[in-house]
């Protein structure tokens, strides 16, 4: 008769924290400010706000927007504050930096206002493989909450988890 196969993950203690859970559904839009720029290069005040006056800001409805600048320009602090302002009543949520930038600040966001008390001194496990764009600083952050109250912390799946973290 053969043995019986008993799944021990299944009967672990061990609880999977999964990124992908917090991960707000919404488009990701980037905006790059030298499309408002004399040749890409050169911010012209007036040009600039004209520009940004005629720009159809409504199509950023529901958004996360990242503003950024691909070229070598300088370009004061203002320009961008400007682009905010018009994204304001429109996008989710609006940084300056790239798309990993933008992923990174809303994923601090939902980490810093999600409990983690349901962890508390328990093994805990930061789910590995993402199929949603989960920046590399989030695994970051969750490890910092989560070590602070859970018994262990260990990254990837429960078959081959990588330990993290054992209080002591």
């Amino acid at each position: 008769m053969p043995e019986e196969i008993i799944n021990r993950v299944a009967q672990s203690k061990l609880i999977t924290f999964d990124l992908e859970e917090l991960y707000p559904e919404g488009e990701r839009v980037g905006i790059d400010l030298k499309e408002w720029l004399y040749e890409g290069l050169i911010l012209r005040e007036k040009e600039f706000r004209k520009g940004v006056a005629a720009h159809d800001w409504s199509q950023y409805e529901n958004t996360y927007v990242a503003i950024t600048c691909s070229t070598d320009a300088i370009v004061p602090g203002w320009a961008s504050m400007l682009i905010a302002s018009k994204l304001e009543p429109h996008a989710k949520k609006v940084v300056y930096g790239d798309l990993e930038t933008l992923e990174t600040v809303i994923y601090q966001e939902a980490l810093q206002d999600f409990d983690f008390s349901s962890y508390q001194d328990k093994p805990v496990i930061i789910k590995g493989c993402a199929n949603k764009p989960v920046p590399q600083n989030a695994y970051l952050f969750a490890t910092a909450r989560i070590q602070k109250i859970a018994k262990s912390v260990m990254y990837g799946e429960a078959c081959s988890a990588v330990p993290i973290y054992k209080r002591k």
